[in-house]
């Protein structure tokens, strides 16, 4: 199986790699149009800001290259906010595939047991669990399991919501079109869980 892993300017790729070695799977990282459009299956990680990344996939085509693949495509934490619709991070056309809008967490207070209070911070870092989870994506994974996240920015429920996740309020932390595929936690991050979302990812 050809594994390809979209090279551009806003990937956290090591970490990708190096847990699709744990799983015994080989990946070629590139920005080769033709082996992208080839591959059997497409990975589109990222870390960092929408409008540069964005920016960089419209210089080198990769855009367009994107939404025209008709493989298995697993965009991950900025790689699925990139496959939404528009980003509120610096005002942000994004690349349309989800129809879904990502918006910036708005920093609030909550209430804890005892009546204190305790400020809900962004972003979010660290450990949360997601439900209400839909397709094989999920195969074998429990809802409620826990998944890593370190993101300011989330994409709205929506059409498209396979997985859901709440922190501020109840959001997309998992969405798919055909043969698209969108986590905003990090698989490669989420011990065995994260494994086995990336096995399944492989046997779509």
């Amino acid at each position: 199986m050809a594994l390809t892993i979209i090279k551009y300017n806003a990937g956290n790729i090591r970490s990708v790699l190096f847990a699709l070695e744990r799983i015994g799977v080989k990946a070629e990282v590139t920005d080769d149009i033709e082996k992208i459009q080839l591959a059997d299956k497409v990975i589109f990680p990222g870390v960092g800001e929408a409008s540069s990344a964005m920016h960089y996939l419209k210089e080198r085509g990769l855009d367009a290259v994107i939404r025209n693949l008709k493989q298995p495509v697993l965009g991950i934490c900025l790689g699925m906010q990139l496959m939404c619709r528009y980003s509120e991070e610096n005002a942000t056309d994004c690349l349309g595939i989800f129809d879904e809008e990502v918006n910036r967490f708005i920093p609030r207070l909550h209430s804890m047991e005892g009546g204190e209070g305790g400020e809900v911070k962004v972003p979010q870092i660290g450990w949360n669990t997601i439900y209400d989870l839909k397709t094989d994506l999920f195969k074998d994974v429990n809802g409620d399991s826990y998944c890593y996240f370190v993101h300011s920015y989330y994409a709205s429920l929506g059409k498209h919501t396979i997985a859901t996740t709440n922190y501020v309020q109840p959001y997309s932390s998992a969405l798919r079109k055909d043969n698209f595929y969108g986590v905003q936690f990090h698989p490669e991050k989420s011990a065995g869980v994260g494994e086995q979302i990336l096995k399944n990812f492989l046997n779509l």
